[in-house]
């Protein structure tokens, strides 16, 4: 008889998917032969995922869908081919230990009364992830969450029920709601409750199955004695608006279901709320993210400059006055030039180029110089002021920086190191074999040597210790990561030093014999990826900015132009709305082609495409276009696509 049917829904993940059914075969060692079965249920993926698991993972049974059916009804068409005493449902991006299996079906088999379990979850940083355990979202308790109480309260009883911040975390309990990424279901409860609420399509059915399972008189428990890598935001970036939109709207559909017609309107009230409140969040954090660094400067060089000027009329130009338009006409065009210049030089760009900075203003003052000629003579400044204001510009400039930088270290990383420091844990032919996969794929990094798994194994020039001691060598080496070849360590060594190193720095994990290293560094972003053909121009952070300024010369351009081009688009009035979601950063004048992008650096929706005509074209050969249009992009990419297709700049999006 089956033991137990594992069930995993894939989109488009196929690189953290192979990691993901690695460590269930490992961990399959541990039991019984036979009693395990593993489906993957594929959401018509663009990336070959359906050819790569029929090649690599011939032992799972493959249900390949022809659309992408949400994540309930994926998994519900496995269950209702599951023939295991047990169903686990596991996300793709996960990994599990090698006896995560064992571990779970023995609690499972002694406590008769627990319909559903989940385990201890760390991010791919080492930290641990609250949703492991959590309480049913209550209209208070959502209210807590939404509005920041949990986090302002995180071990409070009365504020944080939702991630049970005041259980602990590596002890066993009974909770109320089990996250969907490791979920252990008891098949025959299944059977009497009901499987997945496909009215959801994303979030919310895991909370939906938690409850209905308490609902029948069973128990759900949180099960810490074993811990399983989930690397998260692989479909949805947790800090989005979008993501906000799609929780919540899940969390409405809940409410609607099991709470009474007046609660369930408090709670849609309540969500409205959030979803305004997480808007106002976003955009001013968007604001201070981007903004923050050029406001610095422009009222440190408007200061400077009037400080110099007031010097300048005092003792060396004695009873000239300047005209109040020189004040607030040109002062505001040279900061704008100089603040310009900055960013078109990559003085804003992450992590900080301090030379950029400065390139930025000695080309800003070239251009001022240039300009001053052609001015006329009512509206010429003082040159000596200009200069003297270039000269305080670079001083203070780059000394704010510094300073800042030194008062708060960790807060705004301002300067990091131009390679990360690189230390890759296996043996020494699978470190040779990782740090060919890193060269391949364009990877700059500063190897720093290889730590060898165990004391016995041999050592060699690059050896610089082993995991044993990997606290001692990450200290005194001042490692930024570690690469772990899984080949050579077990998921339990593995997840033992990242909760025991923690966050002081990156991990990554190369399954064996694969071209794709994947890792993440916290919770709050995506599991990243370094794999044969994904290191892609587009992805320079010169390109995206070139990009976004391009965007808006042709928003100029085209604005300029708009009473004769208005007579030549498709349509006019849909031209006018591209062109405002163009101009506010929602829109790009070129995009990917849609449906086939994955993988590739996420690129705003565009109005042109790399290729126009694509109705005809399979989807593999769509997403080799919109590759070559990443690997290959420059700005004169989009010149060429914007000037052969600016007919089609009024179509709907």
């Amino acid at each position: 008889m089956t033991k137990l049917s594992i069930i995993i829904v894939n989109y488009n993940v196929k690189y953290f998917l192979e990691q993901a059914l690695r460590s269930v075969q490992n961990a399959m060692q541990n039991v019984e032969e036979g009693e395990v079965e593993v489906f993957v249920v594929d959401n018509n993926s663009e990336d070959d995922s359906v050819s790569f698991i029929q090649e690599k993972f011939a032992w799972v049974q493959l249900i390949e869908n022809k659309e992408n059916t949400g994540f309930s009804t994926a998994n519900n068409q496995a269950i209702a081919l599951a023939k295991g005493e047990y169903v686990l449902l596991l996300n793709p991006d996960t990994v599990i230990e090698e006896d995560t299996l064992s571990k779970v079906l023995h609690f499972m088999d002694a406590h008769p009364k627990a319909g559903a379990l989940g385990v201890k979850m760390i991010d791919g940083g080492g930290n641990f992830l609250p949703e492991s355990k959590r309480g049913l979202p209550s209209p208070f308790v959502a209210f807590c969450k939404i509005f920041g109480l949990s986090a302002l309260f995180p071990k409070s009883k009365k504020f944080n029920q939702y991630h049970l911040g005041f259980l602990s975390e590596d002890e066993t309990h009974e909770v109320d709601v089990l996250s969907g990424a490791f979920m252990l279901l008891r098949k025959t409860i299944l059977d009497e409750v009901g499987y997945l609420d496909e009215t959801f399509f994303m979030y919310g059915e895991d909370v939906d199955l938690s409850y209905r399972i308490q609902q029948a008189g069973f128990q759900n428990y949180y099960f810490p004695e074993t811990t399983i890598i989930h690397y998260k935001g692989e479909s949805t970036k947790k800090g989005s608006l979008n993501y906000v939109k799609m929780f919540y709207k899940s969390m409405s559909i809940f409410a609607d279901k099991h709470f009474s017609s007046g609660m369930a309107g408090i709670y849609h009230f309540a969500i409205q709320l959030a979803i305004i409140f997480r808007a106002i969040l976003s955009v001013t954090h968007r604001f201070l993210k981007q903004l923050w660094q050029p406001v610095v400067d422009v009222v440190i060089i408007w200061g400077g400059i009037l400080f110099i000027k007031k010097q300048w009329v005092l003792y060396m130009k004695a009873g000239i006055t300047y005209p109040e338009n020189l004040l607030w006409i040109n002062i505001p065009l040279y900061i704008l030039v100089w603040i310009s210049s900055i960013f078109l030089s990559g003085g804003y760009d992450k992590p900080l180029k301090i030379n950029a900075v400065i390139k930025g203003l000695l080309i800003g003052t070239v251009l001022i110089a240039a300009l001053y000629g052609f001015l006329p003579e009512s509206l010429r400044f003082s040159r000596a002021i200009i200069v003297l204001g270039a000269i305080w510009s670079v001083f203070m400039l780059v000394g704010w920086r510094y300073l800042f930088n030194f008062i708060f270290p960790s807060a705004i990383p301002f300067f990091s190191k131009q390679l990360k420091r690189v230390a890759i844990a296996g043996t020494h032919e699978e470190s040779i074999r990782v740090q060919d996969l890193l060269n391949q794929v364009g990877i700059q990094y500063q190897y720093a040597g290889n730590i060898l798994p165990a004391t016995s194994a041999t050592k060699h020039s690059d050896s610089i210790g082993h995991l044993n001691d990997v606290k001692i060598i990450t200290k005194k080496l001042q490692l930024d990561e570690i690469i772990f070849c899984s080949k050579d360590i077990s998921s339990n060594k593995i997840i033992a030093i990242m909760t025991g190193l923690g966050e002081q720095m990156s991990y990554r994990i190369v399954p064996k014999e694969s071209s794709s290293i994947v890792g993440s560094n916290s919770k709050n972003t995506a599991g990243d990826l370094y794999a044969i053909d994904v290191s892609l121009n587009i992805a320079l952070p010169a390109q995206k900015r070139n990009k976004r300024v391009l965007d808006l010369a042709v928003c100029l351009i085209t604005a300029i132009l708009s009473p004769i081009l208005l007579f030549l688009f498709d349509r006019p009035m849909q031209f006018f709305a591209n062109w405002w979601n163009v101009f506010i950063g929602q829109f790009s004048w070129v995009g990917y082609v849609p449906t086939a992008n994955y993988n590739l650096p996420k690129l705003k929706k565009g109005v042109l495409k790399p290729v126009e005509s694509s109705s005809e074209l399979t989807k593999q050969t769509l997403y080799r276009l919109n590759f070559l249009y990443a690997k290959e992009y420059t700005t004169l990419t989009d010149c060429k696509i914007v000037w052969y297709n600016w007919r089609k700049m009024g179509r709907k999006i």
